[in-house]
């Protein structure tokens, strides 16, 4: 199980990086000034005539910008949907639920698509909490307030931000332990291991 997560982990870079590369060329075809500075800061650094060239590459490739966006997300979700069903009997077998409940293969597949949509909220709000609460968005609330020198008022929201990404941290492994297993497990058992998850998972966000 830990291989197959891992591949499906891979496999997902491709459709990433298309999801990537789209939204960088719509951005490109909605700016035609930065557009055309990217084109004269690569025509610099190329030899002469090569800039023409790759000028009328570039064009093709942000015509082709929503296409291959689409792509990418429908092989995103495939490989996403993947990893997710893998990683749930993965987590099933670590609570040693060997043999899985007998269901349709639709409701199985739906039930994943729903933990994968469910995991990314989760993971995005976790994430959105601390780059929020412990970035720049926290020095405005302290000038707004008349708090912007006040450094013990920065320590107590850089505080409080950490307590936030914890808890919230907390609660996302406490549903991926208890709930994404096949057959799911009390609240109770959870509640160590989500701790020790939650730990890890702000060390990273903060790094």
């Amino acid at each position: 199980y830990a291989a197959a997560i891992t591949y499906f982990s891979i496999l997902a870079l491709v459709p990433l990086l298309m999801v990537a590369f789209a939204s960088v060329a719509l951005v490109l075809r909605s700016s035609p000034d930065l557009l055309a500075q990217l084109k004269a800061q690569i025509g610099k650094a190329l030899p002469a005539g090569l800039d023409q060239t790759l000028s009328s590459v570039i064009d093709q490739a942000i015509t082709s910008a929503t296409t291959v966006g689409v792509v990418g997300m429908v092989f995103a979700l495939v490989a996403g949907l993947g990893w997710m069903t893998n990683f749930r009997d993965a987590l099933s077998v670590q609570w040693g639920h060997d043999q899985p409940p007998s269901t349709s293969y639709l409701r199985r597949l739906g039930a994943d698509l729903a933990s994968l949509f469910g995991l990314g909220l989760a993971m995005a709000l976790s994430y959105g909490l601390t780059a929020v609460a412990g970035g720049g968005f926290a020095g405005q609330i302290l000038g707004y307030v008349g708090l912007g020198d006040a450094g013990w008022a920065a320590w107590l929201l850089e505080l409080l931000a950490l307590v936030l990404g914890l808890v919230s941290n907390w609660l996302v492994f406490l549903w991926v332990f208890a709930r994404l297993p096949r057959e799911p497990v009390t609240w109770r058992s959870a509640i160590v291991a989500a701790i020790a998850a939650a730990v890890g998972l702000e060390v990273i966000k903060r790094v």
